[in-house]
């Protein structure tokens, strides 16, 4: 499985605003500059994350995006498949609508390790909350708060 930069760059830029937000808006230009990824970009990911209601856009000059959902609620599994992206490893553990089936799927051992692959990578996906990830980062000490105010790294 390889996942698009639409779903790690969605991953990283809600992951941004749940750490950063403290339950307001949070600025394309704010979270461009603190994942590297360009404004233009994450619109796009935006228009597709606010269509599967995982995030609201909050109009004006404090405007932004903000999470529709608390972090505990938004999985990682959830942001994968608002971009429209599948979590199987390969297509023929799961035909998409329109394919024909795989010819050597009832006889393919193969298939139900790549099918079980993809049951257990989704639930670990689907297990993974903004919440969770914002706990790692503090206990990584990775990322620090940034103060709002001043715009300084705490």
């Amino acid at each position: 499985m390889r996942l698009s930069t639409k779903s790690r760059y969605g991953v990283r830029a809600l992951f941004d605003i749940a750490f950063h937000s403290e339950g307001g808006p949070v600025s394309v230009k704010d979270i461009s500059h603190r994942q590297g990824v360009t404004p233009r970009y994450l619109e796009q990911i935006f228009h597709k994350l606010k269509g599967a209601g995982i995030v609201k856009s909050i109009r004006g000059p404090r405007g932004g995006y903000r999470l529709s959902r608390k972090p505990e609620e938004i999985s990682v599994g959830d942001i994968i498949r608002a971009m429209g992206e599948t979590i199987e490893p390969i297509f023929c553990a799961r035909p998409a609508r329109g394919r024909r089936k795989c010819r050597w799927e009832s006889k393919c051992p193969a298939q139900v390790v790549w099918t079980e692959a993809g049951r257990r990578l989704t639930d670990y996906l689907n297990s993974v909350s903004l919440a969770g990830m914002c706990q790692m980062a503090r206990d990584l000490k990775v990322l620090q708060p940034m103060d709002h105010q001043t715009g300084a790294w705490t």
